[in-house]
């Protein structure tokens, strides 16, 4: 093995489909971005790798970006239970309790302007460096912020798959499905807070459901708390309780059928007398 190819390079490029599609999704959530990836196996060496990635962000379509940056907390709230959120925004933990109230509000003020979560490749920044960004960027028009989201993403992309080739353990054996979903109050024209998910998998037609965790939708109407199913998988279950926002409806539940290594966004949308469902992207 030559110093160019790191110990995970040569487990990614030997790893079946699945396997090597779930490692991807957990860098970037966008579908796209690891087609493209994907499509150009095998790799030399990880500089060829890095190259791909940084030409696959930024030939993503608008839709795609959004898929990839939905996966992205927002700044000054990681996923629990997600190392790779918490690592990158270290420099929060020592924030002081106003300007963790700063940021949350010039969270909430940049979403609601540009509809999605403020992206930053947050790894090595301080908490006064990550709040003077968003005070600069909340102004930029929103094919400005656009153009400057996919330069991060593509910065925390490179960031996240130079770790993934240093550590082969990373890449599953046994990829798993993982999911998302997004709740959205159509008679309100916004997104559903506060709506309970309960998620519960079972292993095919005749076995049983098992619960799996349970989240709770942000303000923008998503779960980032939202577990991935357990191996095995072949059909999952979404149990929403929304009757705070459709009491003619106190709780609506979604069965569906997962692949291994695939990523399944289920949008939940509620009317007053009626929801709907589909898979989305």
């Amino acid at each position: 093995m030559t110093p160019s190819s790191p110990p995970g390079l040569t487990r990614f490029n030997a790893a079946e489909d699945g396997a090597a599609r779930a490692a991807l999704h957990a860098v970037c959530a966008s579908r796209a971005w690891a087609d493209a990836l994907l499509a150009r196996r095998p790799y030399p060496a990880a500089d060829a790798l890095l190259t791909a990635s940084d030409a696959a962000t930024a030939s993503l379509s608008a839709a795609a970006l959004a898929e990839a940056m939905a996966a992205h907390p927002p700044i000054g709230r990681p996923k629990p239970g997600d190392p790779a959120s918490a690592r990158e925004q270290r420099g929060m933990a020592q924030a002081t309790p106003g300007l963790r109230a700063e940021m949350l509000e010039l969270n909430l003020a940049y979403q609601q302007k540009f509809g999605h979560v403020f992206l930053i490749c947050a790894t090595g920044l301080g908490a006064a460096q990550m709040l003077d960004a968003i005070r600069r960027r909340i102004g930029n028009t929103a094919e400005r912020e656009r153009e400057i989201v996919r330069t991060e993403l593509g910065k925390i992309n490179r960031i996240r798959l130079g770790r993934l080739m240093e550590d082969p353990e990373d890449l599953p054996a046994h990829p798993t499905a993982t999911l998302s979903t997004h709740v959205l109050d159509t008679a309100a024209g916004r997104p559903a807070e506060g709506v309970a998910v309960e998620l519960s998998a079972r292993s095919g037609d005749d076995a049983p459901w098992s619960v799996c965790g349970t989240a709770v939708t942000d303000a923008d109407g998503r779960c980032a708390a939202l577990p991935a199913p357990p191996e095995g998988t072949a059909h999952v279950r979404l149990r929403f309780e929304v009757a705070k926002h459709t009491p003619f409806f106190p709780e609506v539940a979604v069965a569906f059928a997962v692949a291994p290594g695939e990523h399944h966004h289920v949008p939940l949308l509620l009317s007053p007398f009626g929801y709907s469902v589909y898979r989305g992207s």
